[in-house]
């Protein structure tokens, strides 16, 4: 999201003015009457100041990062009340399914231990978890689907973007990496025979098999003399690098080259379809805006500076 789009709504917000003096103090924002607490600003600036312990901000620098938290949870808030509205809301079989998949990730009561560790409350997380769904739900439901990205549009786009479609020549290898020369000499032997890069790793501990590319003219120095004559599907010798030994099977060795319009086309799809997002969702977060209640607490407004007082010319003046 464009960051012109965040300070556009906040500019905006400003002329909504302050909440009634009857709100519940931990209410800090309404949008269309729907609540913002301020529990939900503490947990997104708690995580972006995250491992900056020691660290004291200025009164003011923590009033404008919580106006530009409480700025991305409004359009949040937004986002969702539409979704809401066309009744496609983020459901909760769709937040258990995102939730389970992060899960995944972890072992067996690992994830609620490490949200323990790092202080962080499980219904706020699943509260912004939501929010990214909704999030996601808006742009590929609503936005993308009134997009189109006409072929001479792309056509132009690569002609005026030439140099972001040239391919450098370079070597792409199969690093068997470890710390001994035995063992990276049973890698490659077992490498050969057809066997995993994950087998290898657990049949000899210690030792690890990777694709890498590598560009023209980026080889370490003591890589070059075994790997520039050498050809597709063969193997270096046994290099020392510091304390660990490598083999390096060379893949493939490309030469420099531009890409056609076909091959590039994936690519300038891509860049093209963000910029029509961001106009797209630009366009409709200004519409929201002009047809939305939104009031802010006043301690979370900007607040107005003061002229400095301009001295006078005169040195004969006097101040009483």
């Amino acid at each position: 999201m464009k960051k012109i789009i965040i300070l556009l709504m906040l500019t905006s917000l400003f002329v909504f003015g302050c909440k009634n003096k009857t709100e519940d103090p931990g209410i800090v924002a309404r949008v269309n009457g729907e609540p913002v607490y301020l529990s939900q600003l503490d947990y997104k600036y708690d995580l972006m100041h995250d491992g900056s312990a020691g660290f004291v901000p200025s009164v003011s620098q923590v009033r404008s990062e919580y106006g530009q938290i409480l700025g991305d949870i409004i359009v949040q808030e937004l986002v969702s009340q539409e979704l809401e509205e066309r009744n496609i809301p983020v459901s909760d079989k769709e937040l258990k399914e995102a939730e389970d998949e992060v899960r995944s990730d972890y072992p067996e009561n690992a994830f609620e231990q490490i949200l323990i560790e790092e202080y962080i409350d499980l219904n706020s997380w699943r509260s912004q978890l939501k929010y990214q769904l909704a999030m996601d739900k808006f742009f590929s439901q609503i936005l993308r689907p009134e997009i189109k990205i006409d072929y001479k549009e792309a056509e132009e786009y690569y002609r005026t973007h030439l140099s972001d479609f040239y391919m450098q020549a370079g070597f792409k290898f199969i690093m068997i990496k470890g710390f001994s020369r035995e063992l990276v000499t049973k890698g490659v032997e077992q490498f050969r025979k057809g066997i995993s890069p994950e087998e290898i790793s657990n049949n000899l501990k210690q030792v690890t098999v990777r694709e890498i590319w590598v560009r023209n003219g980026q080889l370490p120095t003591t890589w070059e003399p075994f790997v520039q004559e050498l050809e597709s599907g063969k193997a270096s010798p046994v290099i020392t690098q510091e304390k660990e030994f490598i083999c390096l099977i060379l893949k493939e060795k490309k030469d420099a080259t531009l890409l056609t319009p076909l091959q590039a086309y994936p690519a300038v799809e891509k860049v093209l379809l963000e910029r029509k997002l961001d106009d797209k969702f630009e366009l409709w977060l200004k519409n929201k805006l002009a047809n939305s209640s939104i009031k802010i607490s006043k301690e979370l407004l900007p607040q107005k500076k003061t002229e400095p007082p301009v001295a006078s010319e005169n040195k004969n003046t006097k101040t009483e």
